[in-house]
């Protein structure tokens, strides 16, 4: 056996994993978090690979390392990392960390709230975990400056013709629209249809719009599609399925998609500073957003949008490798 042995907590918000890295981890090296998730990247993926890829994980896993924080005000700071590479955001990976941070004593637990403020590669997001007889519950963050890029874009799909999309951010980019325009129906379509969709306006939007962001060119990158059922979520919840990294499929109604999605219909008009809306992923898990106040990110008109939900435990682990094994280092069928 192997002297590697990484230890994690397992978590899930609204269904989609959570693995926390607790220890076992080798340093993450870099003077900024964004620089850390640089070294991680060229330094470190092989250990990415272990923990999301088969036989420990699958597809869709998703995880947090946690790093030294280089924000004077940061309680922790973390990494995210999924099939594909590593995040700048993650809104539902934050509400679990609240909680946990809570529960560990990384903060002292203040009833009936307390504030941990997490630095992302994105920036400094503050979670404000409820607590009640020294146990941590719901959790909802502030984010970052999230702004709408591109509203009315027309993106040609190959198999679905001209579209029209918003593109927002909200701690990572996002294209934006309602799956009815791709034929399809969020409650109504099946996850495998969404899917190829998604990832066809993903793909799409990449070939043929750059983006930028005024903080760090790092950030400027799109991470996936979010499809709508057409409403805002101001009276009844508004589904939603975010295809993000390579193809994968939030579980929840993705954190910093709802922080994008409230950016977008604050700059269109929909909504208002404090008005709340609800969210619903394909498991059937509720978030809430509300525009919380106008700010600037660069030249765009942005808002800070803050988003509520719940994180659970589910258990604990162990990872190792035998040197000999060949397929331990992981591998993915799909």
């Amino acid at each position: 056996m192997s002297e590697l042995r990484i230890e994690t907590v397992e978590m899930h918000t609204g269904g989609e994993p959570v693995r926390l890295v607790v220890s076992g981890f080798p340093e993450v090296k870099g003077e900024t978090i964004l620089a850390k998730r640089r070294y991680a990247q060229e330094k470190l993926d092989h250990l990415r690979r272990l923990l999301i890829y088969e036989p420990r994980g699958h597809f869709d896993m998703y995880g947090v390392i946690p790093v030294t924080p280089d924000h004077p005000a940061a309680d922790l700071a973390v990494l995210f990392i999924h099939n594909e590479g590593y995040s700048t955001m993650c809104g539902h990976a934050v509400i679990a960390l609240g909680r946990w941070a809570v529960d560990q004593g990384l903060v002292a637990a203040v009833e009936p709230e307390t504030l941990v403020k997490i630095q992302c590669p994105c920036g400094l997001v503050c979670a404000k975990v409820e607590v009640a007889n020294g146990r941590a519950g719901a959790v909802r963050f502030e984010s970052v400056p999230a702004f709408a890029f591109a509203l009315e874009q027309a993106v040609e799909v190959p198999g679905f013709g001209c579209i029209t999309l918003d593109i927002g951010y909200g701690g990572a980019f996002y294209a934006i629209l309602p799956a009815a325009q791709l034929g399809l129906d969020v409650q109504g379509s099946s996850v495998r249809e969404l899917t190829e969709a998604g990832d066809r306006v993903t793909q799409a939007v990449k070939a043929r719009l750059p983006l930028e962001h005024p903080d760090d060119p790092d950030l400027a990158f799109l991470y996936g599609t979010i499809l709508t059922d057409g409403g805002d979520g101001s009276k009844r919840p508004s589904a939603n399925v975010c295809i993000f990294a390579a193809r994968e499929v939030d579980r929840s109604p993705t954190g910093s998609g709802v922080t994008a999605r409230i950016a977008l219909q604050h700059a269109k008009g929909q909504v208002t500073l404090g008005q709340e809306c609800r969210f619903e992923s394909v498991t059937g898990a509720i978030f809430t957003g509300k525009a919380l106040q106008e700010t600037r990110a660069g030249g765009f008109k942005a808002v800070t949008v803050e988003v509520g939900g719940r994180a659970y435990y589910t258990g604990r682990a162990s990872f190792t490798l035998e040197p000999e094994d060949p397929l331990g280092g992981g591998f993915l069928l799909r």
